[in-house]
């Protein structure tokens, strides 16, 4: 029997910036979101970063008169030692238009721009807030919490583990979490945006095998 899907729902797994950059989207084009994070509060590693966000070819850029393009950055990226280039090329092209929405659309001031290790121009974007990937990443948070909370079209569901992907052949139509000590289901295609290694706090984690140091 075919699962029935809740209209135009989609399911983030991950509250980080990319977890809630996508589901800010998917609001943003008319879509309904249920975003999951197994710890008890968003934010993930993103919130952690000091240093901005890269983008070439921003308006704050082009009013700085920086020469900048999605090209050199390209260039920069695989001379970095990105081994995939078709993902380097879409990272790049994408970037000012990414940082973009994050100044237009969350009214954040990354008016600050410098040139960091590895690339050839200044195009690292901050604020002068110490830690713009907290400031960033909590803006978010706070948009799609307001969302949550005024409308039934975004859902944040924390200390949720999403565990299983549900298929109906080779489609993927939802997921299971489990939250509490039960388990639930939704249904909507699925966005992975759980990061890396960094949070996997379990005995047989790559964290647990190689920086035991650092698991607490």
């Amino acid at each position: 029997m075919a699962a029935s899907f809740p209209t135009n729902q989609a399911i983030v797994v991950g509250g980080g910036l990319g977890g809630m950059s996508a589901a800010n989207t998917v609001v943003e084009n008319g879509g309904r979101v249920v975003l999951l994070d197994k710890s008890s509060f968003c934010g993930g590693n993103s919130t952690k970063a000091t240093s901005g966000i890269n983008g070439a070819g921003t308006k704050t850029q082009k009013a700085k008169g920086i020469p900048d393009n999605a090209e050199i950055f390209t260039q920069d990226t695989l001379k970095g030692g990105a081994k995939k280039p078709e993902l380097a090329k879409l990272l790049c092209v994408n970037s000012a238009e990414d940082v973009d929405w994050l100044v237009e659309k969350f009214n954040l001031d990354l008016s600050l721009v410098a040139r960091l290790g590895g690339h050839s121009q200044p195009r690292t974007h901050r604020g002068k807030e110490r830690f713009p990937g907290m400031t960033i990443t909590y803006a978010l948070i706070q948009m799609l919490e307001k969302v949550a909370e005024k409308t039934d079209l975004a859902k944040i569901i924390t200390k949720a583990k999403v565990f299983k992907l549900v298929t109906e052949g080779n489609t993927c139509v939802g997921c299971v979490y489990e939250k509490g000590g039960q388990n639930f289901q939704e249904f909507g295609p699925v966005i992975l945006a759980s990061g890396g290694f960094g949070a996997d706090f379990t005995s047989n984690s790559l964290l647990a095998q190689y920086r035991p140091d650092l698991l607490h």
